[in-house]
């Protein structure tokens, strides 16, 4: 196997992955890999925006207030108080590395600030109507290439932690279906989701959640494996993709209804379309049982053509390009996994349980999201949490010594690369199986008819691969037998979790369920 070696390794190009490579770039060498091109990621894929308190009728206080109350009481409190309070500061340092917000007033001069569900201000802060995360993406990228001591490394996949004693001095990655040991002084892990383990998802191809299972196969902690969170408003529509629908569109006046053209938010909230995204995708859900359909319809007909190109120009083209005109038709949505709020355990400054190992962004759990992600919190997390697992690994970072010694002595087990047959059949039945039995509502009928149907495919995660699909079907195979072990686990209703077995909070609901391989702590 080759080798090579480098002070920070950083696997992921999201917001996260960059922020994290541009900290520490001022002291080492750092090697950014990424599975595809380098904009492939869920931060390219953002439209909602960005929450920030830096609007004249806002205050961190009340961002914090509200980013609790949506995590319906499992947030962890430091966590959200970093998050608010040092958000606006990299809000500031985006726009002095050339981010373009969107302005408002008579000369475009100030900032303009939009509301989403479960915020109390309007605190989100967009680019170019609806593709703030390209924007994040395009500045991020450009910083990155000004920096000499950056390399990048694309069509990259980490494969495994090279974890010893408890220590992790870089990783094994597969790179033109040949593999290579990057040994490094600490490694930040910024991989993203994993909504591609759910048949309908707004996540691109890449999100397969790779991050979490090189990590537990390494021994950190995986925690609140099960609270995964569904959009409520994705296209629906045969020939294209789940494309989000961001929440901006309901922010801004857009309407549920049903497919007999009926209102029907007023029955499940006060907040109507503006309630917590759990609340409306499970609305979603019913009112598709309740009519038959595998739809509702999103009305933006009364918002006017001119304003909704305008405020929207990426969902207006996007669905034009699929022969929907969104300023005269209702559009077709439904339900989609979106976001993970578990993941791999770190604290405040990014550090896992094992040394040397840092994570950040949706790859990490910090308890800033809880049971339920308010909405356009996640850009901001990638900054602030992106940069405080740089510094951190900085911080932490192994002797350059300790480090050249082990690539020397280190020893690789022998393997033998494996295929499997009819792989993208297997995943595909994967994927169903967890939309079908442990998405939106669950029980423990469906939790355990998943868990017993995964075990067939349990062969598959103890072989080695050298093909990116191959080696994706393994990680989503280990990660959807964690969110099934915890949905079983927690059996309450809390936030993005939704059993109907167990339909209020009831027991030791507050806890959070924890994973290392081979034992649950």
């Amino acid at each position: 196997m080759n080798r090579e070696q480098t002070d920070f390794l950083v696997v992921g190009s999201g917001v996260a992955g960059l922020r994290a490579a541009i900290e520490l770039s001022s002291v080492g060498r750092v090697t950014v890999i990424t599975k595809d091109v380098p904009t492939e990621s869920s931060t390219e894929y953002a439209q909602g925006g960005i929450a920030v308190a830096l609007s004249d009728e806002d205050e961190v206080g009340i961002h914090y207030e509200d980013t609790l109350r949506a995590g319906d009481g499992l947030c962890r409190e430091e966590a959200v108080k970093v998050l608010v309070e040092e958000g606006p500061e990299r809000i500031l340092e985006l726009i002095s590395w050339g981010a373009e917000f969107d302005k408002e007033g008579a000369k475009k001069q100030k900032l303009a600030f939009g509301l989403e569900a479960a915020h109390s201000r309007k605190r989100i802060l967009h680019a170019g109507g609806d593709s703030t995360g390209k924007e994040l993406e395009r500045v991020l990228i450009d910083k990155v290439r000004t920096i000499p001591s950056i390399k990048r490394l694309p069509f990259t996949l980490a494969v495994d932690l090279i974890v010893e004693d408890g220590t992790c001095y870089g990783a094994v990655v597969v790179s033109e279906r040949r593999p290579l040991a990057i040994f490094a002084r600490a490694t930040v892990l910024a991989t993203g989701g994993l909504g591609q383990v759910y048949s309908i998802t707004t996540n691109p191809q890449v999100a397969t959640g790779d991050g979490y299972a090189v990590a537990y196969r390494a021994g950190a902690v995986l925690e609140d494996m099960e609270f995964v969170q569904f959009h409520p408003t994705s296209l629906y529509l045969p020939s294209a993709p789940h494309f989000l629908l961001t929440e901006a569109l309901r922010g801004e006046g857009g309407k549920l209804l049903n497919v007999r053209m009926e209102p029907f938010m007023s029955r499940y909230h006060q907040e109507m379309e503006l309630a917590p995204r759990d609340i409306v995708s499970r609305a979603i859900f019913t009112e598709m049982g309740h009519t038959g359909s595998e739809h509702v319809y999103l009305d933006l007909r009364h918002m006017g053509a001119d304003f909704v190109k305008g405020r929207f120009p990426r969902v207006f083209s996007t669905c034009l390009r699929y022969g929907f005109d969104i300023t005269a038709q209702p559009i077709p949505v439904c339900p989609a996994a979106h976001y993970m709020m578990g993941g791999v355990r770190t604290d405040v400054m990014g550090r896992t349980n094992i040394k040397g190992l840092f994570a950040a962004g949706e790859a990490a759990c910090t308890g800033v999201h809880g049971a339920n992600r308010l909405a356009s919190n996640s850009l901001l997390e990638g900054l602030v949490y992106g940069k405080r697992a740089g510094q951190s690994a900085e911080e932490n970072a192994l002797p350059s010594a300790e480090v050249s010694e082990k690539e020397k002595a280190f020893s690789f087990p022998s393997v033998q690369p494996h295929s499997i047959p009819a792989h993208d059949e297997i995943r595909g039945d994967l994927r169903r199986l967890m939309w079908q039995n442990a998405g939106i509502i669950r029980n423990e009928d469906s939790l355990l008819e998943a868990e017993e149907k995964i075990e067939r495919w349990r062969y598959i995660t103890g072989k080695s691969f050298l093909s990116r699909r191959e080696i994706e079907l393994k990680n989503m195979i280990d990660i959807s037998a964690l969110i099934i072990r915890a949905a079983r686990l927690r059996k309450n209703s809390v936030g993005a979790h939704f059993r109907s077995d167990y339909p209020g909070k009831e027991g030791n609901w507050q806890q959070h369920t924890s994973f290392v391989k081979g034992r649950k702590v």
